[in-house]
């Protein structure tokens, strides 16, 4: 099965705050793997999962609290 891998813009700037997204994202079923490059002024979330789940990753961030838009690729 093919992985998506999705981008998104985010304001999780901080390892506090991705403290704060990590139980919403991880309860998500077919995310392989997620990760936010606080580094870059975007605030870049990769998620990599086995199917299309752009609306439950959306829902999760937007839970805890946090921005989020996805970057067409």
């Amino acid at each position: 099965m093919k992985n998506n891998i999705l981008k998104f813009k985010t304001n999780i700037n901080c390892m506090g705050c991705v403290a704060k997204v990590t139980p919403e994202l991880n309860q998500l079923t077919e995310i392989e793997n997620w990760e936010v490059d606080i580094q870059n002024k975007e605030k870049i979330l990769t998620v990599t999962a086995s199917s299309e789940k752009e609306v439950e990753i959306v829902q999760a961030v937007e839970k805890a609290g946090f921005r989020i838009e996805k970057i067409n690729s």
